[in-house]
């Protein structure tokens, strides 16, 4: 190919080269891929709330930013619900996950500050990397004494500022959990701030759903944030945090000042899924009884427990695990290949992804083909 995007399509043959090329696939088969956790996504409780909504006089779109014309009282509603529900003194409501977190990341430690963050953090935390002032320390995945280590590095390097520690609470690709209480006595000890990004285990971990954090709320050095488009159902994210976070947000963070807020029928709808988070623990329950009987029959294949709902099935090769998938999805289950760069290079993989739109019974028939395409 010739002409100004040679280079582009040259790049493209090099990721199909590598059984790297992506491409957008619809919906097909028994869902064994989303976030929607909890089955929420088409509950007929969030239709009648964006329902309800309309018919109070919620517009469709905000208009604007939320500084100009785009604060809706659905907004503000939200967040007021939002932060009593996670135990936080403020939330305040993003457009989604990613856009918030390279937020929090960009705005919020300063410069001669620290980010100290683990190395398999979410590709947004990397974003705000990029364009933070503050120093970075990269530690080991869930190892708290590399994050020890890696503040000592920088103290002895001459760094004076605030340490700021970065973790997701759930691992997307790998479904194991972080050591929170190590990490926040961590920065408890350094009088620093932990972040924590509970989007996988929001709606699913802790009491009524508020995250594996949740025991931790109300510290004045926590910020957590917990997405509505995985578990909850939903779109848009949520940042917990003190006040003055909340209001300095507003103020300093691009990523919020200059984005068209989120529709407020889409508030309304997070509003409820919140609600039915508190009502609806039967919800949690039958999820934690398939994590339990997917482990008992996916074990056999040796495939060892993550203790998540999120199962990766590490295969190596690239191409093996595109081919792996495309078979499972020939047979009609969609569970998808993940490749680098999303999780590091040799480690390809399944990402079995366990939700309430399937049954025990869809978990076997997923075994039973998964037996014949590992072998």
């Amino acid at each position: 190919m010739s002409g100004p995007f040679a280079d582009h399509a040259a790049d493209l043959a090099a990721l199909a080269e590598k059984a790297r090329l992506r491409s957008l696939r619809p919906r097909e088969g028994v869902d064994f891929a989303s976030n929607d956790y909890l089955g929420l996504a088409a509950d007929p409780r969030l239709k009648r709330a964006i329902a309800e909504a309309m018919e109070r006089g919620v517009p469709v779109g905000s208009g604007g930013s939320r500084l100009l014309r785009g604060n809706h009282a659905e907004h503000e509603a939200l967040e007021a619900e939002a932060a009593a529900f996670f135990g936080s003194e403020s939330a305040l409501f993003f457009v989604n996950g990613y856009g918030a977190n390279s937020a929090l990341v960009a705005t919020l430690p300063q410069k001669g500050d620290v980010v100290v963050y683990d190395k398999l953090i979410h590709a947004s935390l990397h974003e705000g990397l990029r364009l933070t002032r503050a120093d970075r320390a990269v530690a080991e995945h869930n190892d708290a004494q590399g994050f020890a280590d890696a503040i000592a590095r920088w103290r002895a390097k001459g760094g004076t500022g605030r340490v700021w520690i970065a973790a997701e609470s759930l691992y997307s690709m790998d479904g194991d959990k972080a050591p929170l209480d190590d990490l926040m006595a961590l920065a408890d000890e350094h009088d620093g701030v932990l972040l924590v990004d509970e989007a996988h285990a929001t709606g699913v971990f802790g009491e009524r759903g508020r995250g594996l954090a949740a025991h931790l709320q109300g510290r004045g050095n926590l910020m957590t944030l917990h997405t509505c488009g995985k578990a909850l159902g939903c779109e848009g994210a949520l940042v917990c945090a003190p006040r003055v976070v909340k209001d300095f947000l507003v103020n300093r963070a691009r990523g919020f000042i200059f984005s068209t807020a989120p529709s407020p029928l889409m508030a309304a709808a997070v509003r409820e899924a919140l609600r039915i988070c508190a009502e609806e623990p039967q919800r949690r329950d039958r999820l934690v009884s398939l994590i339990s009987h997917a482990d008992s029959v996916l074990s056999p294949l040796g495939i060892a427990p993550s203790g998540s709902q999120i199962v990766p099935i590490v295969l190596g090769e690239d191409a093996r695990a595109m081919a792996a998938a495309e078979a499972m999805q020939r047979a009609g289950f969609d569970i998808r290949g993940i490749r680098p760069p999303t999780v590091p290079a040799g480690t390809a993989r399944l990402r079995l992804s366990l939700t309430l739109n399937a049954t025990p019974e869809d978990v076997d028939a997923l075994a039973e083909n998964l037996a014949g395409v590992l072998s």
